[in-house]
């Protein structure tokens, strides 16, 4: 790992534990060179996952797009970014469940969706309106009775 402050790619690892999140590990380390100490975060990343379209292309995996439309679902909802991380970790770990090399857009999308109904109801619905392109108030409606019937 880089040293921070003086680049030197040589640091040894004083002390490892989980992090506040539960899903990573922080490492506590310092430079053999010039001794500052600095802390990094390991996670788990997925490699080798291909995304099926709707429309039948396939696509390489990509965590940022599934941040950016939770970000929309959770725009100005009271989530601290200690839970939003945990539910990224969650739904890429229930992706892992999954032990395949191709996952369909569907089957995300109901991860993203139980994991969020789970955490914020109004993202859930944000979520959903999106992903099930909600065509009319009926459907929509029908989507909140289920909601308040759970």
């Amino acid at each position: 790992m880089k040293c921070p402050v003086c680049n030197h790619f040589d640091s040894k690892v004083l002390d490892s534990r989980v992090a506040s999140d539960g899903v990573s590990i922080r490492r506590r380390r310092e430079c053999l060179k010039c001794f500052f100490r600095f802390s990094t975060y390991e996670e788990v990343e997925i490699l080798d996952l291909s995304v099926i379209k709707r429309d039948g292309r396939k696509e390489s995996y990509s965590r940022d797009k599934i941040i950016k439309g939770l970000r929309r679902a959770l725009e100005k909802r009271s989530v601290n970014e200690e839970d939003f991380k945990k539910l990224i970790n969650l739904i890429e770990r229930d992706l892992q469940i999954i032990r395949k090399d191709e996952v369909s857009t569907e089957q995300i999308g109901q991860i993203v969706l139980k994991h969020l109904k789970q955490l914020d109801q109004v993202a859930y619905i944000r979520f959903a309106s999106v992903y099930q392109s909600f065509e009319d108030i009926q459907t929509f409606q029908r989507e909140l009775n289920k909601l308040l019937a759970d």
